[in-house]
C-alpha cells in the first residue's frame, strides 16, 4: 500500500509541474488552476487552503465547502490536507466541445463569514482523439466524358481535439487520374477536394479506389482514413467486337436435337444500354435455317433438325452482333458434320456343333460365323476375337467369314462345358462391338484311372474277432463320368499260412468295405498284407492298386505258462533244498513263467499266494525269485509248501499257480534222518523214495571224494595249509525275453552255478550260491554266502553222469524226487 501511495504522490507531483497556477487575486480576486483532460479521479488540482490563507483546522471548523454552478460536481475539498482534487474523469471534449479555452468555474463558500471565493479550473486539451470521417466509405460516380480539372468536394474529417491536436494534413493515395486540394477556412477548419488530372476511360478502368487520410499534429500523431470509390459512368463510344473472326465447330451427324453446336460471343466495353448486345444470322441457307437456331441473347447455336453427313458435310453461316446504340460487328461460323460410327457389327452363326469328345484333336471346327457392318471406312472394318484364356481361336476363311476351331487338347475333368464368347468390334471412334455366346459341351472319355487318397492303408483288428466283422473301408475316386467312374473293388494277394486269402478276408465290390471271414489269432500271425484293386467300368477299363496292411492286435487270451519248476500232469513240482542256517535273502529257487501274448498282456508279476509258514519266504514281484525272508527257527517245519501266483497285466488279467516244496536241512545225513523221522503214510512207493535218497547221497559222497582228491593235489603246492576257496561264478539277471520258450528256460537254469569247496579238517561239503539283486522281491533284505547247504538240481545230477554209475534211469530219479517232496 505504501508503494502505491508513493506512486500516486509521484504522479501528482508530475502533474503539478505542468499546472500553470496563476494567482489573480491581486487583479481580479479569484483563484485559477489548470489541469489536462482525462485526469484520473482523485488527481490533485491545487492547495485551496493555502491559496485562501486558511489553516487546516479552519477548513472544518468554519464550514468551508465547494459550491458548483449548476454543473456536475467535478471537484472536492480534502479537509485533512486542504487540497482540491477531482471527483471524476474529466473529458474536455464532453464539457467544452470545440471551444479552445475550456474553463470550469465554481465557488468556495466560507460559511462563518458568508463569503464566496471564485475558482476556475482550465482543462487543457490532450491528443486523445484520432481524426475520423462521418462515413468510412464514400462512393462517387463520374462520367467518363468529364473534363480535366473538374473539382469534386469530399466530406470533412472530424477531430474533437483543438489546436495542434486537431486535423493538420490531408493525404490521397497515389493514382494517375486524381489529385487532392486542401482549402483552409480557419485554423480549425480545412476542406479537401478531388481534382481530375487525367481524362477517364470506363473501358480501360471502370472503378478507381482511393484512400483519403487525415492526420492531426498531436503527440503522438493520430490519423483516420476513408475509402473513396469512384465509379466511371459509361458513354457509348465502343462498338461490339466478336471474340473470333471465324468460329469453327465439328458436330456428329447423330447429335441429338437441342444440342449446342457452337457459342458466338461479342464484347462491348460500354455499359447499360450501350452494352446490351443482340445476335442474329445475317447470311444462311434455307436448309441450314431449318437445322440450326441462334439464341439472340446468349449467342448459342443449337441443332433443331436432323444432320446427315451424306447430304452435307459443311455449313457456312454469317452472324451479326449489335448494341443498343446502333453499333455492330460481324463474324462467320463454319459447322463441319462428322460421320459417326452409329452401326454396330452384326454376327450370324451359319453352322454350329454343340458337343465334342474331350480327346478330340486340335483344329476341330465348332462354328462358322458371318459378320457385317453397315458403316463405311474405318467404321466398317471389323475385327473378331475370343477370350485368350479359352482353348479356341477364330480363323478368317472368306471375306466376313470366321471359323471357330479348337487350338489345343481339351480335358473334361478340368472344364466340362464352355460358353464361348465371340466378340466383333469395328475400328470406329468410339468402337462399337457385338458379342454372341456359343455353348459347347465336352463329352467324357475314360482317360482317368481310379485312384486312392493314400499310397498305402493300415488297419487294426483285435484278435478273436467275430466272423464277418468289418475291418475298415477304403474309397477310390475317378474323375470320369457315369460308367467310366463306376468303380469295382477286389482283393489280390498271396496265401496266409498255406490258406487262400479269400478264406480270411473279403471286400464289398461296390463300397470298398473290408470284412474278416474268420477269427484271427495274434499268436499265429500278427499282420496280413494284401492289395486292393479299384477298376472302373470304362472301355477299355482302367484300374489301380493300393497295398493294405492289416495288423492283428493282441488280446489277453493266454494264461501264464509255468516253465520252472517243471511239474507232471498233477501239478506237483520237485523238491527244493534250503539250509537251515540260511540268512534272510537266501535264494532258494526261481519260478519261471512265460505268456504267449505280447505287450502288457505278457507282463508277468509273481505273488506268494500261500505258504506253510507265512513270512518265512518272499517272492520277487517281477523276477519270481523265492528267497528266505528271515532265519529258520527250530519250530519251522522241515517241509515247506509254497503256492506262487503268476499273473499277467491284461484286462482282465489271467493267472496260473505253481506249488514249490522246500525241504529245510543243513546236510545230507540230516536230510536222511529227518526224512526217516517223518511219519509217512503207508504207500507202496515209500521204499522207492528212500532208495532214491540213499542213491542221491551215495552219488554225492562219490563226487565229494573226487573233489577232495583234486583239492589235495592242489594243496601240495602251497607252503602253508590253508583253506582253498574256489572262485564263485555269479549270475546276472537276464531279460525275461531271453527265456521265452523251453530252451530259454533250460539255458537260464544252467546259468545257476555253484561253488564247491572242502575244508581240510571237515568232511562236509560247502556250496556257495552267487549273490544277486533282490530289489524286485517282496522282501528287500540282502543275502550273503550260504555255507553247508545242499541244492539238488536236475542239471547238476546230469553233469555227474560220467563219473557215477547209476542203477536206475533219470526218469526214475526224477520220480523219486517227486516222492521225496510228498
Amino acid at each position: 500500500m505504501e508503494d502505491i501511495q508513493s506512486l500516486r504522490d509521484c504522479k501528482r507531483r508530475a502533474l503539478f509541474c505542468f499546472l500553470l497556477v496563476t494567482v489573480w487575486e491581486a487583479v481580479s480576486g479569484q483563484i485559477h488552476y489548470s489541469i489536462p483532460e482525462e485526469t484520473h479521479k482523485g488527481s490533485f488540482v491545487g492547495n485551496i487552503a493555502k491559496d485562501l490563507g486558511l489553516n487546516l483546522k479552519e477548513l472544518s471548523d468554519r464550514g468551508v465547502r465547494v459550491v458548483a454552478r449548476g454543473r456536475s460536481q467535478y471537484f472536492a475539498l480534502n479537509f485533512k490536507s486542504g487540497h482540491l482534487y477531482t471527483t471524476d474523469r474529466i473529458d474536455r471534449e464532453e464539457i467544452c466541445g470545440r471551444i479552445e479555452i475550456c474553463l470550469i468555474k465554481f465557488e468556495v463558500l466560507r460559511e462563518d463569514k458568508a463569503k464566496l471565493f471564485p475558482v476556475e479550473v482550465e482543462i487543457t486539451d490532450i491528443n486523445d482523439n484520432a481524426p475520423g470521417f462521418q462515413s468510412e466509405k464514400l462512393e462517387l460516380k463520374i462520367s467518363e466524358t468529364t473534363t480535366v480539372g473538374t473539382r469534386i468536394s469530399l466530406q470533412q474529417s472530424q477531430d474533437p481535439d483543438v489546436g495542434i491536436n486537431s486535423i493538420q494534413v490531408y493525404q490521397l493515395s497515389n493514382n494517375r487520374h486524381f489529385s487532392l486540394d486542401v482549402q483552409t477556412i480557419t485554423d480549425a477548419v480545412k476542406y479537401a477536394e478531388l481534382v481530375l488530372e487525367k481524362s477517364l476511360d470506363r473501358e480501360e478502368q471502370a472503378v478507381h479506389d482511393l484512400i483519403l487520410t487525415a492526420t492531426d499534429g498531436g503527440d503522438p500523431v493520430r490519423s483516420g482514413t476513408a475509402q473513396i470509390r469512384i465509379i466511371v459512368l459509361d458513354a457509348n463510344d465502343n462498338a461490339p467486337v466478336f471474340t473470333e473472326a471465324i468460329y469453327t465447330a465439328r458436330v456428329l451427324e447423330n447429335v441429338p436435337k437441342g444440342s449446342t453446336v457452337v457459342s458466338v460471343k461479342a464484347t462491348d466495353p460500354d455499359e447499360g444500354v450501350n452494352k446490351e448486345l443482340k445476335y442474329s444470322f445475317r447470311t444462311i441457307t434455307e436448309k441450314a435455317s431449318q437445322i440450326f437456331h441462334l439464341d439472340s441473347r446468349t449467342g448459342e447455336v443449337t441443332v433443331v433438325g436432323n444432320l446427315d453427313f451424306e447430304e452435307s458435310a459443311l455449313y457456312e453461316i454469317e452472324v451479326q452482333a449489335h448494341d443498343g446504340g446502333g453499333l455492330f460487328d460481324r463474324s462467320k461460323i463454319l459447322i463441319i458434320v462428322s460421320d459417326v460410327n452409329d452401326n454396330a457389327p452384326e454376327l450370324t452363326i451359319t453352322s454350329l456343333v454343340n458337343s465334342i469328345p474331350e480327346d478330340s484333336p486340335p483344329g476341330i471346327v465348332i462354328a462358322l460365323l458371318n459378320v457385317q457392318d453397315l458403316d463405311s471406312g474405318e467404321n466398317g472394318e471389323i475385327t473378331c476375337f475370343t477370350p485368350s484364356n479359352l482353348p479356341f481361336q477364330l480363323r478368317k476363311s472368306l471375306d466376313n467369314y470366321y471359323s471357330l476351331v479348337t487350338d489345343r487338347a481339351l480335358d473334361r475333368e478340368q472344364v466340362a462345358a464352355y460358353n464361348i464368347t465371340v466378340i466383333a468390334t469395328d475400328n470406329g471412334n468410339p468402337p462399337l462391338s457385338t458379342a454372341t455366346t456359343i455353348p459347347l459341351r465336352i463329352l467324357d472319355t475314360n482317360d482317368n484311372a481310379p485312384f486312392f487318397d493314400k499310397t498305402s492303408y493300415t488297419a487294426y483288428l483285435t484278435e478273436n474277432n467275430l466272423r464277418g466283422a468289418s475291418v475298415f473301408s477304403l474309397t477310390a475316386r475317378d474323375y470320369d463320368l457315369e460308367d467310366n467312374s463306376r468303380i469295382t473293388y477286389s482283393i489280390t494277394g498271396t496265401q496266409i499260412q498255406e490258406a487262400p486269402l479269400s478264406s480270411s478276408i473279403s471286400i464289398n465290390s461296390e463300397t470298398g468295405a473290408v470284412y474278416a471271414l474268420r477269427s484271427f489269432d495274434y499268436e499265429q500271425f500278427r499282420e496280413i498284407r494284401f492289395q486292393v484293386q479299384a477298376q472302373d467300368g470304362g472301355s477299355p477299363t482302367l484300374s489301380s492298386n493300393v497295398s493294405v496292411t492289416l495288423f492283428i492286435r493282441d488280446q489277453n487270451d493266454n494264461s501264464p505258462h509255468i516253465l520252472h519248476p517243471s511239474f507232471p500232469t498233477d501239478g506237483s513240482t520237485g523238491v527244493e533244498l534250503a539250509p537251515r542256517s540260511s540268512e534272510p535273502g537266501y535264494l532258494v529257487t526261481k519260478v519261471v513263467a512265460v505268456d504267449a501274448d505280447s505287450g502288457q498282456n505278457a507282463w508277468l508279476s509273481y505273488q506268494l499266494l500261500k505258504a506253510t509258514e507265512p513270512g518265512l519266504f518272499s517272492v520277487g514281484l517281477h523276477s519270481g525269485e523265492i528267497r528266505t525272508a528271515r532265519y529258520f527257527l527250530d519250530k519251522d517245519a522241515l517241509k515247506q509248501s509254497l503256492v506262487v501266483l503268476v499273473k499277467d497285466n491284461g484286462q482282465p488279467p489271467l493267472s496260473a499257480t505253481a506249488t514249490v516244496t522246500v525241504v529245510v536241512a543243513d546236510s545230507i545225513p540230516e536230510i536222511l534222518s529227518d526224512l526217516s523221522s517223518l511219519s509217512a503214510p503207508v504207500d507202496p512207493q515209500s521204499s522207492l523214495t528212500l532208495y532214491l535218497v540213499i542213491a542221491v547221497a551215495s552219488v554225492s559222497c562219490l563226487f565229494f571224494t573226487f573233489i577232495i582228491v583234486l583239492l589235495t593235489l592242489r594243496l601240495r603246492r602251497w607252503r602253508n595249509s590253508q583253506l582253498f576257496d574256489s572262485s564263485s561264478v555269479t549270475f546276472s539277471g537276464v531279460p525275461v525275453s531271453q527265456f521265452v520258450g523251453l530252451d530259454g528256460v533250460r539255458a537260464f537254469l544252467h546259468s545257476y552255478s555253484h561253488e564247491v569247496s572242502l575244508t581240510t579238517d571237515s568232511r562236509k561239503s560247502q556250496f556257495n550260491f552267487p549273490k544277486s539283486n533282490y530289489s524286485n522281491t517282496l522282501s528287500s533284505e540282502q543275502t550273503c554266502e550260504k555255507k553247508d547247504h545242499i541244492l539238488v538240481i536236475e542239471d547238476e545230477m546230469r553233469s555227474w553222469e560220467p563219473d557215477v554209475d547209476y542203477n536206475y534211469s533219470q526218469k526214475e530219479e526224477q520220480e523219486d524226487l517227486w516222492h521225496l517232496r510228498d
